[in-house]
């Protein structure tokens, strides 16, 4: 498929999701080399689950496509999965030397510009690259506005919208040094 064959995809599902009563315009595809992969509407109206956007939907099936041994991967398989170590990228900061793949190599292609969620799980999955119809300003006329959130997230913790603090760190640091002193943890 073309890039505007899969924009066209992602756009229908958004209106497809409007129509049904499922959620706001958005949906999302992710492909890779022009073929979809997974397909993601938004269902926040149809679940009650406020992440279920349609590029986190998108992104959850096509991890299910992906891991076909999941939910329980065994070792012998994470060759076969998203879960697949490969060196870090040239020029990035991270300062683990191998991470899991997850989505590389693929492309997400969504009817409205990600919110920070969804960028955030953009991020986190390792797609190569996202496409949007609809950007910011576009979608916060319709009543979609993230700013404030982009605007939250700079403030120092006290200042921000939502209470915010640390409590216990002795207990977070004996899970911390749980993972840390586990000899075969699997970066992800």
């Amino acid at each position: 498929m073309t890039p505007d064959e899969l924009m066209n995809e992602a756009c229908r599902l958004a209106i497809e999701s409007v129509e049904n009563n499922w959620g706001g315009p958005f949906g999302a595809v992710i492909a890779r080399d022009g073929e979809i992969v997974a397909r993601g509407q938004n269902r926040v109206l149809l679940t009650g689950d406020v992440t279920a956007h349609g590029e986190v939907e998108a992104i959850r099936k096509a991890i299910q496509v992906l891991n076909a041994a999941a939910p329980s991967i065994s070792r012998e398989h994470v060759d076969e999965s998203t879960l697949k170590l490969v060196p870090r990228p040239e020029g990035s900061p991270d300062r683990v030397p191998e991470r899991a793949r997850m989505l590389m190599g693929m492309e997400l292609y969504t009817c409205g510009a990600p919110c920070p969620m969804c960028m955030s799980a953009i991020y986190w999955s390792r797609l190569d690259a996202v496409y949007f119809a609809s950007d910011l300003p576009a979608t916060s006329h319709i009543g979609f506005d993230d700013a404030f959130q982009y605007e939250d997230f700079s403030r120092p913790l006290d200042e921000r919208s939502i209470k915010i603090e640390q409590l216990r760190a002795d207990l977070g640091a004996a899970a911390y040094a749980t993972w840390a002193e586990k000899p075969d943890k699997h970066p992800y």
